[in-house]
C-alpha cells in the first residue's frame, strides 16, 4: 500500500473505478506464454466506457470550478475521446462541440455516422467538420476564441485529453494496479499510444509511486521518435504537476511498426488480434487503439521480446462501439 495520493487535485466521479484485473488464460495457452492479464478500462463505465474516462474526471473537474458554459475538443471521425466528452458534458449540464477531423479517403458511410458519431449525437453534443486543408488544433482554437468573443465561457480539451491534468487519470491508474488485491508481479505494461497521455500518465504514476515496471507503448500513430517525444513532453509536465521525480527520455518505449498506412486506418495484424481475442475471450477490442496494441504485443512476444515467464499487463482503452463503424474492414 501506498500513502500517496492525488487527493490534493479536484475531480469530478464519472467512471467505475478500480478497473478488474483479468487473467486472460484461454489465449496465454494459445501462445504459449508469457502469462497476459487485461486491465479492463474498457469498463469505466462513462456512455459504453474507455480510458478517457480517467482523464475525464480530472479535466471535467477543472471546467466546472472555471465555471465553463462549453466544452470544445477534438478527435477524428470515430474518436472515443469525443464521445465520452460529450457524455461527461451532458452529465454535468455542460453544453458540448465536437469538432472532428476527417483521417480517411472516401471513408464509407457507416464510418461517418455511426459508432461514435451517433453516440455524440446522442448525448446532444454539436458536431463540427475540421476544413480538410486546416490543422485540427489550430483551427479548434480559432473557434474557442471565436466563440469566446460572443461571451461564452468556453473551455479547450485537447485531443484525448492528453495534457498533464488529464495525464493524472493514469498516475491513479498505476496505484490501482499496485493495490490490486491480486498483488499480481507484472514484469510489463503494454497498450496502444496515441495522443499520449495515457502513456504519460502511466509513466509519471511509476515515478510518483516509485513503481518500477517497463510502459511498453504500441504507437498508433506517429513514427516512434515522435511518438516518444509527444509522450516524454506530457510525461515531463505530469511529473511536474506531480512535483515528483522527473522523468528520463530513455525510460519512454514505444513501438512503431503496427500502425499500418495511417491513424484509424485497419491492418491486418489489428483484424486478426481482434478476431483472436474476441473467439478466444469474448473480448472486443477497437479498431483504432487496442486492436493495434493487442496487435503490437502478440507480434513481440511471437519475437521473444518478452520471455515465457513473463507477466504482462494490457491496458484495454475501450472504444468496441467503433468497430460498428469499421464493419466493412472485417469483410
Amino acid at each position: 500500500m501506498t500513502n500517496k495520493n492525488l487527493n490534493k487535485f479536484p475531480r469530478i466521479k464519472l467512471g467505475h473505478f478500480p478497473t478488474p484485473i483479468e487473467h486472460l488464460k484461454n489465449i496465454s495457452d494459445y501462445l504459449g506464454g508469457p502469462q497476459i492479464y487485461m486491465k479492463r478500462d474498457d469498463c469505466t463505465g462513462l456512455a459504453t466506457g474507455g480510458n478517457k474516462t480517467r482523464k475525464l474526471e480530472f479535466l471535467m473537474a477543472d471546467a466546472m470550478n472555471k465555471k465553463a458554459e462549453l466544452v470544445i475538443t477534438i478527435g477524428a471521425v470515430q474518436s472515443n475521446h469525443a464521445r465520452q466528452t460529450a457524455a461527461a458534458a451532458t452529465l454535468l449540464g455542460i453544453k458540448c462541440l465536437v469538432i472532428l477531423e476527417h483521417r480517411l479517403k472516401n471513408p464509407p458511410e457507416a464510418y461517418l455516422n455511426s459508432g461514435n458519431v451517433f453516440l455524440d449525437k446522442i448525448f446532444g453534443a454539436e458536431i463540427e467538420d475540421c476544413p480538410l486543408d486546416r490543422d485540427v488544433k489550430e483551427y479548434a482554437l480559432e473557434r474557442v476564441e471565436q466563440i469566446k468573443k460572443k461571451g461564452t465561457n468556453v473551455y479547450f480539451i485537447p485531443g484525448g485529453g492528453s495534457n498533464a491534468l488529464g495525464a493524472l487519470g493514469y498516475v491513479e491508474c498505476v496505484n490501482e494496479i499496485i493495490n490490486d488485491k491480486q498483488k499480481i508481479n507484472f514484469s510489463h505494461i503494454v497498450h496502444g499510444t496515441g495522443s499520449a497521455g495515457t502513456q504519460a500518465g502511466l509513466l509519471a504514476g511509476k515515478k510518483f509511486f516509485n513503481y518500477e515496471v517497463p510502459v511498453v507503448g504500441i504507437s498508433v500513430r506517429f513514427k516512434k521518435d515522435v511518438q516518444e517525444s509527444k509522450v516524454y513532453d506530457v510525461a515531463k509536465d505530469t511529473c511536474n504537476l506531480l512535483e515528483c521525480e522527473e522523468l528520463k527520455k530513455k525510460e519512454v518505449l514505444a513501438f512503431d511498426g503496427y500502425v499500418g498506412d495511417g491513424y484509424g486506418l485497419p491492418t491486418e495484424s489489428m483484424k486478426e488480434a481482434t478476431l483472436l481475442l474476441a473467439k478466444k475471450e469474448a473480448i472486443l477490442l477497437d479498431p483504432v487503439y487496442s486492436g493495434k496494441g493487442f496487435a503490437g504485443m502478440i507480434d513481440l512476444i511471437k519475437n521473444n521480446y518478452f520471455s515465457k515467464q513473463d507477466k504482462l499487463l494490457f491496458i484495454h482503452t475501450g472504444g468496441a462501439v467503433s468497430l460498428f463503424a469499421y464493419e466493412w474492414a472485417f469483410k
